[in-house]
């Protein structure tokens, strides 16, 4: 074991570290929820990453976005989370892809990789990478909808069917209905949403309230999951509550 690994070593094992190195995750958004799954996914010491983002950072970032700065406003986001997973880690062998997700950038988007850490927050891109993942047979962690919530202990983990409450997990459910998503694990909060007024920015897109600590949690969770997924191949242990 070497320096930032030690740690991590202790829990997951020298084998484990090794799965971690090998590993070629694509996370698909680098905002709120993403900026915090690719922290976890740094420090843990997963070697192949993909970050796939075509926005730009805004002053709007800053109350809850990792990587959003007064220096990196007006920077992509794909290429401000590649400098900040070198400074972490130098060895970290990492693309940004500046894409939006479509029928065209998918097959580029999902080439060569093993695990997809989803932080999309627009439905109807995140059914689509998803669709796309399920039917390649790639491990799916996805975060349902961060926004409008208060309590962390409300957050709960399970696969899409059995995801209840959320807005979010009930349109991706229903979009992908047709297909077996057992294989897709979520991240989502049981909180109802809490109900503000609806603004809209100068796109005419919803702006929705959020803190920075609970996406930072969506974030955090999701990089667990699908650390312990390669590490240790955990597909047979439980995160939901116990009663």
């Amino acid at each position: 074991m070497n320096g930032m690994n030690d740690r991590t070593g202790l829990i997951l094992g020298e084998d484990g570290l090794e799965r971690l190195r090998d590993a070629h995750v694509v996370l698909a958004g680098a905002g709120a929820v993403g900026g915090y799954a690719l922290e976890g996914l740094v420090r843990a010491g997963v070697g192949h990453i993909r970050v796939v983002d075509a926005d730009v950072f805004s002053e709007s970032n800053l109350n809850r976005q990792i990587l959003a700065t007064v220096d990196t406003i007006g920077r992509p986001k794909s290429e401000v989370a590649c400098e900040r997973a070198r400074s972490i880690n130098p060895d970290v062998d990492i693309e940004g892809l500046p894409l939006l997700v479509s029928e065209e950038t998918i097959p580029e988007i999902l080439d060569g990789c093993e695990v997809l850490v989803d932080a999309i927050d627009t439905v109807r891109h995140k059914t689509a990478l998803i669709r796309a993942a399920v039917e390649m047979g790639i491990h799916v962690y996805s975060s349902m909808g961060a926004a409008l919530h208060t309590d962390p202990l409300a957050v709960r983990i399970d696969t899409l069917k059995r995801t209840s409450v959320c807005p979010v997990a009930s349109a991706v459910r229903k979009a992908l209905r047709d297909m077996d998503t057992s294989d897709v694990t979520c991240v989502y909060s049981v909180e109802p949403p809490v109900t503000v007024p609806t603004e809209r920015d100068g796109h005419g897109k919803s702006v929705l309230g959020s803190l920075p600590t609970i996406p930072a949690v969506f974030g955090m969770t999701l990089a667990n999951c699908a650390v312990m997924r390669i590490a240790i191949d955990s597909r047979t242990i439980s995160f939901a509550p116990k009663s």
